[in-house]
């Protein structure tokens, strides 16, 4: 089932969305701390405004928001991701992806369309990476013709799509279908795009740790092809 290309995404109804959100942005907000916000976009490079919330704060405050809620369904998720998305403070968005990690395995293949948005608005490193590897990756572990998807996420137009493309296997380990793995960096060699070609070089250096010496006999194949940062990443822990 390929669900690349989905239309636009609408929000369903959830009454327990309603209720988390409702206690989301009381809480976070009664915690936001200006001072510390500031620092905190800049080193995000300005891609969001925040709140001021520090990881620990964060995670504290967010226990007691879902505290006696119940798990939710693939619409529930869907409605607090995209609510989350589209508020501007970016811990909100935090809130999502650790949410969405929770419960990515009470999702179906017909949750990609949703992280695709959620990857490709307001992207950036900190919210992309951990959606690519626990929630991607978990959509395609569970559902293998997904695979469609990801080879065409790879050949994307936007960087992020395929940076997800590249580092949805990450937690794969003796799972992984080596075949895309290599595939994608070869196709994405020549990626103009510092986190493209960095994305590279964390994915081969992942499955190192696995089997290292693949990762070897493949650089050795096609090192030539690679920008110096994505062999420098790959064969951080495994030498030439």
């Amino acid at each position: 089932m390929s669900v690349t290309g989905a239309s636009t995404l609408a929000v369903p109804d959830s009454a327990l969305a309603d209720t988390l959100l409702d206690r989301l942005t009381t809480t976070y907000g009664a915690a936001a701390d200006p001072q510390r916000a500031v620092p905190m976009r800049a080193y995000m490079k300005d891609v969001a405004p925040f709140l001021g919330l520090t990881t620990p704060v964060r995670r504290a405050l967010s226990r007691k928001v879902l505290k006696g809620l119940p798990k939710p369904d693939e619409a529930d998720c869907t409605a607090v991701a995209l609510r989350c998305w589209r508020l501007p403070e970016r811990e909100y968005q935090y809130f999502a992806v650790d949410y969405l990690r929770r419960y990515a395995g009470r999702c179906s293949s017909a949750f990609l369309p949703v992280t695709r948005h959620l990857v490709s608005t307001v992207p950036w490193w900190d919210t992309v990476d951990l959606l690519a590897a626990h929630v991607v990756g978990a959509l395609v572990a569970a559902d293998p013709e997904l695979t469609a998807d990801m080879d065409a996420w790879s050949a994307d137009d936007d960087l992020w799509i395929v940076r997800t493309a590249l580092l949805h296997q990450l937690r794969y380990k003796e799972r992984t279908d080596t075949d895309r793995l290599f595939t994608y960096c070869l196709r994405q060699s020549g990626h103009p795009d510092f986190f493209v070609r960095k994305a590279i070089g964390w994915a081969l250096r992942e499955y190192a740790k696995t089997d290292p010496d693949a990762v070897r006999d493949f650089l050795a194949r096609e090192k030539g092809r690679f920008a110096p940062l994505s062999v420098r990443e790959a064969l951080k822990n495994i030498g030439a």
